[in-house]
């Protein structure tokens, strides 16, 4: 039998802040030039130079711990970032896409620092607690300032369809809603049987039913305009869906794990829906956009009361992985 310590689970978390930090660079040393010329495009360029110092300073604590950078962890984080930009890069609303994609990768990485700002405090390094809840900080504002561009993306990303086109763009919007919802309905039906704790199968069961209450009110505004969902969309979220639950469920820590993506793509609908309500109001859509308000409120509580399990799950991911094994 071996113990596995607080301090060896540390350098691990500090890995995988590395990798993010990674894949964060990967994304923006590119996403500024197909942001187009506006305040998106600006607020990630300003984010460079803060992510730059964030990896920097993340790998130097890492290497005072005795520590390295995963080679291959940030290899492929690199790569799948670059994937996501020319993803965006390929759609129509290029800038909506980006951005939604950009708030939600700022608040993964606001809960992984938060998360491993627990992990440095229960192992008594309080160098490593303040360089995370400092990097933390800084996340949180850069989420601030992505939200502040909803209604230059939304602009945007319309920019190119006439007026009278902006009926099926809204029904793209909806649809693509709707294929997120699955998504969502996917991840939250397992997590709640992979998360353990009575506490995180409570956030999540009650989320998934509010999800899927979320669907059902997309499919009446999409029949209100004559339109159904996208299978396609539909099944191809949520296979996502259950790949990353599987993913999750492979690791040792699974429930830190999974309360950051959980986090994050919470923030990913909120941004979806922040989009699909302005697209409704351009379309003179008052009734959908009324909806995506009410929606946004339980996304909102969503996401801090998954917030509001960090440390139980950073504990409960501590036990796991710290426990002797034969």
């Amino acid at each position: 039998m071996s113990d596995r310590t607080t301090a060896d689970q540390l350098v691990k978390y500090l890995t995988d802040a590395h990798s993010i930090e990674e894949q964060a660079l990967a994304q923006l040393r590119v996403a500024p030039d197909i942001a187009g010329n506006g305040r998106l495009a600006a607020v990630l360029a300003e984010h460079l130079p803060e992510t730059e110092g964030h990896e920097r300073s993340v790998r130097e604590r890492l290497e005072a711990l005795g520590g390295s950078p995963s080679t291959i962890k940030d290899v492929v984080m690199a790569v799948g970032g670059k994937g996501f930009v020319l993803f965006a890069r390929s759609q129509p609303d290029t800038p909506g896409k980006l951005l939604a994609h950009a708030y939600s990768y700022e608040h993964l990485e606001l809960a992984a620092y938060r998360l491993l700002a627990i992990v440095a405090d229960r192992s008594g390094d309080t160098e490593t607690t303040a360089l995370a809840n400092d990097i933390a900080e800084e996340e949180r504002l850069m989420g601030q300032r992505l939200a502040a561009c909803y209604d230059e993306a939304a602009d945007d990303s319309l920019a190119r369809v006439e007026p009278k086109d902006l009926g099926s763009a809204l029904v793209s919007y909806l649809g693509d809603a709707h294929a997120l919802e699955q998504q969502a309905i996917a991840l939250l039906g397992r997590a709640t049987t992979i998360a353990g704790d009575p506490m995180f199968v409570e956030v999540y069961e009650r989320h998934l039913e509010e999800s899927r209450e979320h669907a059902r009110i997309l499919e009446r505004r999409l029949d209100a305009h004559d339109a159904s969902p996208s299978s396609l969309k539909d099944a191809a979220m949520r296979l996502g869906g259950l790949n990353w639950s599987a993913f999750f469920q492979a690791h040792p820590d699974t429930p830190g794990k999974l309360a950051a993506f959980a986090y994050a793509f919470e923030h990913l609908e909120i941004a979806g829906y922040e989009l699909l309500a302005r697209v409704a109001a351009r379309a003179g859509d008052g009734h959908t956009e009324g909806v995506c308000n009410e929606i946004l409120t339980q996304e909102r509580g969503a996401a801090g009361a998954i917030a509001g399990t960090f440390e139980r799950a950073a504990d409960a991911s501590l036990a796991e992985t710290t426990a002797p094994r034969v």
